[in-house]
């Protein structure tokens, strides 16, 4: 059984919690819209990759059986990891939106999907914490 270092989610879950929390100290802030934006682009990153490390080197799944993020989100839902694989994948359709092409309406919806992704990430910071 191998190990599994969680400090860089922990770090990025409270860079996207600090920015979500100037960010409501200035609503109508664009940059600060788009710095949230940004930390939850690389939050929602760690977490698939920290999920599909947990899956190689805890579980010891093959790879083979896991090769999409869809995958990925459902195999940690059935191993308890997540509560909701649907709301992962929205998550990161919603990361995937803010990387084609900048467009404020865009913009605003992936902000706020950041916020419901908040605490989606640190429920499985947690469950992780517990299963290693």
């Amino acid at each position: 059984m191998g190990e599994l270092n969680l400090d860089p989610l922990e770090k990025a879950l409270r860079q996207l919690e600090e920015g979500l929390r100037q960010a409501k100290v200035n609503p109508n802030d664009a940059l600060q819209r788009d710095g949230v934006i940004q930390r939850f682009e690389y939050c929602m990153d760690l977490s698939w990759k920290i999920l599909q490390r947990y899956f190689k080197v805890i579980v010891e799944i093959d790879e083979t059986s896991i090769r999409t993020k869809k995958d990925i989100f459902r195999e940690a839902a059935r191993l308890k990891l997540i509560t909701d694989a649907e709301a992962w994948m929205g998550h990161y359709e919603a990361r995937n939106e803010t990387s084609h092409v900048y467009n404020v309406e865009i913009a605003k919806q992936v902000f706020e999907r950041a916020q419901m992704f908040l605490p989606d990430a640190k429920a499985l910071l947690e469950s992780l914490h517990h299963a290693t």
